[in-house]
Formats: structure tokens, sequence, C-alpha cells
């Protein structure tokens, strides 16, 4: 059988071409913050592709993605600081060390006690890499202050879920769901407008943990709940036209007619929809 090319060498040596004197103009130009656009751009293309059920368009994606990899690790052997040689060594040995219950004679009972194992190794490495370890640790330290949103509330529920702050059965989420409503009319009923951004942000939170506690990435979830959105009112839009109307001449009574008739067609909603949680193993 015919021996593989090494394509992961050959694409290191391409970077390097195209970086070297006589290269592409443009690749030499680029910096470590002209390049920061185009790895968040590469990730969410990444995301995209993961929910496209696609695995030639997610193929290609991701080696945009080690594209832009291999580029900072280029621009890092230029000043001479490391290279991707030395990216794979450090999460080799990295991945190897945080599975002592793979590679060790650790026994590890369950998923939880996994992960806090996996925190404990974490705060040894860095204490001995000799890093700045605050006195205080919390739990919730090093989550990406630009991570959004969802994905901050999926990140730091699940690391409290870690050391059992969770709720031990879905009902008692939905209690906690009702009651955060309530709170909400509440707001409403005070007309306390910073209240009511309050008491919204605490509905959404409680929301995002439905989710986390299903194991379902709340993201991907409110993505496929958005395109869903999208059919049904196109759809409509397109029921009222063939009859030569449009929806602002329409009432509400009517709209909801259509809307619920349109809610009994299974329409598709794969495609670009979401993107896969955001894990904390670095």
């Amino acid at each position: 059988m015919e021996q593989e090319e090494n394509y992961f060498e050959k694409l290191i040596e391409l970077m390097k071409v195209l970086r070297d004197p006589g290269g592409c103009p443009w690749d030499r130009e680029q910096t470590r913050e002209t390049l920061k656009p185009m790895l968040i751009e590469e990730a969410h293309e990444v995301l995209e592709a993961l929910d496209s059920d696609d695995p030639d368009h997610l193929c290609e994606e991701l080696g945009d993605l080690l594209f832009q990899i291999l580029f900072h690790c280029r621009i890092a052997d230029e000043r001479q600081e490391f290279n991707i040689h030395d990216v794979c060594r450090r999460v080799y040995e990295k991945m190897v060390r945080r599975h002592p219950h793979v590679f060790g004679d650790r026994e590890i009972s369950d998923s939880q006690e996994l992960l806090r194992n996996w925190e404990e190794l974490k705060a040894a490495e860095k204490a001995q890499a000799g890093r700045p370890v605050k006195k205080n640790k919390s739990l919730l330290d090093g989550i990406p202050k630009s991570l959004p949103a969802v994905y901050t509330a999926y990140q730091i529920t699940s690391k409290a879920a870690r050391v059992g702050f969770d709720w031990p059965e879905l009902e008692l989420i939905r209690e906690k769901f009702l009651e955060e409503f309530e709170e909400l009319l509440e707001a409403l009923r005070e007309s306390n407008e910073e209240q009511v951004k309050e008491e919204v942000g605490d509905l959404v939170f409680v929301g995002l943990n439905i989710a986390r506690y299903l194991q379902i990435d709340p993201e991907t979830a409110l993505n496929r709940a958005n395109l869903k959105f999208v059919n049904r009112f196109q759809a409509m839009e397109r029921a009222f036209a063939d009859n030569g109307r449009s929806l602002k001449d329409a009432s509400l009574e009517e709209m909801e007619d259509v809307w619920q008739s349109q809610k009994k067609t299974k329409v598709s909603v794969k495609g670009n929809i979401g993107h896969a949680p955001v894990t904390d193993e670095s």
C-alpha cells in the first residue's frame, strides 16, 4: 500500500515559504494583531460546519482553522519563541498528565471525580510553572471575559456543578423558573425598570440552566428555535401573499390561525443553526 504523504509537514513548510522573503506579500504583512479577527471567524465557521451535517464542509473548515494555528506558530518561530512542534509536544504532555486514570494508576469512580481531579491538576501545573496564583482562587476563575454571555452562564454553572452546587432534579429548576417569572411580574407591577432588567436576566439564566442540566448546548437549542421561527414566519408571509394580502393587513387572530397551521407542518431545521458547547479543557 502506498504510504500517505505527510501533509502536516508539507503544510508547515508551505507556511514557511509564504512568510519567507520572496513569499506572499500579504502573508508576510500579517501580525498577531491582524490575525485575531481571522482566528475568531474561522473558529465560528467550524462551529457552523459542525451543525451542517456535511463532513466535507467540516473537513474544509477545520483545515482553515488549523492554518490559522500554523500561522501563529510560524510567527512565534520567527521570533524564536516556540514552533508548532513545541505546541504539539506541550499539549500531548498535558493531556497525558491530566489523564492519570488512562495513562497512570489513578482510579476514577465517576465523571464528577474526574472533573475535580482535572481542576486540581490544572492548579498544580500553574503553581509548578511559577505563574501567579490568586490567594483566594475561585473555582470560577479562568473563564475568558470575552466569552458570550450564554456560554459564560454555561461555564460558570458547569463548574459550580462539579462540586455539587446544582439542582438535584429538573422539577426544582422548573419551580425556580416559575419563581423568577413571578418576581419579574412583581417588578413590572411596581414599574421598577432596573429590577425588571435584573429579573429578566435571572429568568434567562435559569432557562440556560435547564439546557445545561439536560446536557443540551443552549446556543444550538436557541438557534434551532430561531430558525424554526423564521421558517414558520416566512411560510406565513407566503400564505398571505398567495391570497394577495400582506401581514400588515391581517389581524392577530388571522395570523395566529395560519401560524398554528404552519406548526403542524414538519420543517427541517438542519443547517447553520448553532455552536457546540465551549469546554474548559485548556
